[in-house]
């Protein structure tokens, strides 16, 4: 039991890395869809809100992806997934595997454990800050 301790503590850090770039990387796309309809066509007409949630879902998720001011945009990405969740899915149902909230409600919850822990490694905020410490 102690070696499957062991190797998942010295895994920890590699892969909390792994699931902010790639959290961050998978929200882009969202973003991208509402703003520029790519990858897939956005199938609902845009409205200012829709449109704001596009640019936090593009920006959001470069920032959080590079690991940069990652507990603000974090923060804010959270939010807007609650936003969307209480305002699209939570409107059809408590359960989320019943409203179509589940991608919703574990974006929310996912950039609130960035948005508590940072960047972490690989990633451009510990980049600069060894940088600045070495000068």
């Amino acid at each position: 039991m102690s070696y499957f301790r062991n190797l998942m503590d010295s895994i920890a850090k590699p892969s909390y890395a792994l699931f902010r770039m790639v959290l961050g990387f998978l929200f882009i796309w969202h973003g991208t869809q509402k703003l520029f309809n790519y990858p897939a066509d956005f199938p609902y007409d845009l409205s200012t809100i829709v449109i704001a949630a596009g640019i936090i879902e593009l920006l959001g998720g470069v920032l959080v992806m590079v690991g940069v001011f990652t507990r603000s945009a974090a923060f804010i990405c959270s939010g807007t997934m609650a936003v969307a969740y209480w305002m699209v899915h939570g409107t059809n149902g408590f359960f989320p595997m019943n409203n179509g909230g589940e991608l919703a409600a574990l974006y929310c919850f996912g950039f609130l454990c960035i948005a508590s822990n940072g960047a972490g490694i690989w990633s451009l905020e510990k980049l600069l800050s060894k940088d600045e410490s070495a000068s």
